[in-house]
């Protein structure tokens, strides 16, 4: 009996190891650099997991360097505020979803695999346009 009540404990256990927040991890930060997690406020540092629906905040003289799971490659600038809005990513299939709100600041991208999954799979939003990513590098800066 005590078998029969432990079982569905280690199961539920074992889906929560499987379902993952993990979308990346921040690779370099320098200078003021943070990342908003709801009402939470993280110094960003090497090594840091990133979730989805994080913001990256930079100073004057921040920089954060940033690693996705599908190998995408960020890289803010001083006086950037980013968010990660939407970002699942299929380890298997490697197809996934991306949207990028940049409100402020300089984001360089190298794209990884999900903006080379299909048309539209990942995208950039600033305060006046939306970009279309496909498997590319580029640079968008927000005044």
């Amino acid at each position: 009996m005590r078998l029969r009540n432990i079982l569905p404990a280690v199961f539920l256990v074992g889906m929560a190891t499987q379902v993952s927040a993990d979308i990346g991890r921040v690779k370099i930060a320098s200078g003021l650099a943070t990342v908003l997690r709801g009402s939470e406020t993280i110094t960003a540092a090497p090594g840091l997991v990133l979730e989805q629906g994080d913001t990256f905040v930079t100073g004057k003289n921040g920089r954060i360097g940033i690693t996705f799971n599908d190998n995408t490659r960020f890289a803010t600038g001083p006086n950037s505020r980013v968010a990660v809005t939407d970002y699942a990513f299929d380890d298997t299939t490697h197809q996934g979803q991306f949207l990028t709100r940049v409100d402020r600041g300089v984001l360089a991208v190298v794209s990884g695999q999900i903006a080379k999954s299909k048309k539209d799979a990942m995208r950039v939003k600033t305060p006046s346009s939306l970009l279309g990513v496909r498997g590319t590098r580029f640079v968008v800066e927000v005044n």
